[in-house]
């Protein structure tokens, strides 16, 4: 069985304050603290690519575990804001990192949803083809398609990258997973002349409409209820939706996860960065993921530890 074993994270070391830019976007300390929860966002040198960012991130897991990089059968990259448009990202990690000929690598090209999407289809793939050991590497630099004068991107999104080490001796294995899309509204999140667009109001409204009944949908096919859960991973868009969704769900507000004040949404590496803290702690039996946002699309599903 293929699944979770460890989780290292990368965050850029440059803090750029939301303090300091009250005055210009016309907010106080209480919106910074309790409406966003995001005290600073992490922005990466201009020099530091995505491929970068996993590489950094890979040597971190390395700290933490021992690993043989020839036995590495596959590599995968989510990301939206990749080295180049050709060719992929994950061959240049591959080639940065050194891994063996044999590895296979490709890429997902997902925003916040692309964890929970990515832990399925590096799952799937590994067991399909017999393999022991994979790396699913996230990496986002959304401060690279930001523009600085907008209140609505520019106080949010952090840059960060974590890797996912999949094995066949796993710690958590993956429960029955739940995806969907919207696509006609697209629009409401999108990259356009290399600048990020985002309605706040109406990916509001997306996350609280649907990730509520996706919650349901994913717990029932797991044959589980929300009491079962141990730990509610959701995706770290911000402290307003992150609160929203626990009080729509009646959740406890111990069994929920916020941690990006010192960060910002980091995008596809928001959950993964969560999951890292609580590897160790064997009393988190069950833990529930979910990633919305960009598509508009979402994914969740349930992990459990052996």
């Amino acid at each position: 069985m293929i699944g979770i074993k460890e989780v290292a994270s990368y965050y850029a070391p440059d803090r750029v304050s939301n303090y300091e830019r009250m005055e210009k976007f016309g907010i106080n300390e209480s919106f910074i603290e309790k409406k966003i929860g995001i005290k600073n966002v992490r922005v990466t040198d201009k020099n530091i690519s995505a491929s970068d960012m996993c590489v950094l991130a890979y040597e971190n897991l390395e700290k933490k575990i021992k690993l043989d990089r020839s036995t590495v059968e596959c590599l995968i990259v989510i990301t939206q804001n990749p080295d180049y448009n050709i060719p992929h990202t994950s061959a240049i990690v591959h080639g940065k990192l050194d891994m063996p000929e044999s590895c296979a690598c490709f890429d997902i090209s997902l925003g916040c949803s692309g964890f929970v999407y990515g832990a399925s289809v590096i799952k799937s793939f590994m067991e399909e083809n017999g393999f022991r050991t994979g790396l699913l590497f996230t990496s986002d630099q959304y401060s690279r398609v930001i523009d600085p004068e907008d209140k609505n991107t520019s106080l949010l999104f952090g840059d960060a990258a974590a890797v996912t080490l999949f094995t066949d001796d796993p710690v958590y294995t993956l429960g029955k997973m739940s995806f969907g899309t919207i696509g006609k509204k697209y629009e409401n999140l999108i990259c356009r002349d290399g600048v990020l667009f985002m309605d706040g109001f109406e990916i509001f409204n997306f996350a609280s409409g649907y990730v509520p009944v996706d919650f349901e949908k994913s717990l029932a096919a797991n044959g589980i209820t929300k009491d079962d859960i141990d730990c509610f991973m959701f995706h770290q868009g911000s402290k307003y939706i992150v609160d929203t969704l626990r009080k729509k769900l009646g959740l406890p507000q111990e069994k929920v996860v916020f941690d990006i004040e010192d960060y910002g949404n980091t995008v596809s590496s928001s959950i993964p960065v969560l999951l890292e803290k609580v590897m160790n702690n064997e009393e988190i039996k069950k833990i529930y993921i979910s990633g919305f946002g960009v598509g508009l699309s979402w994914a969740s599903g349930v992990l459990n530890r052996v």
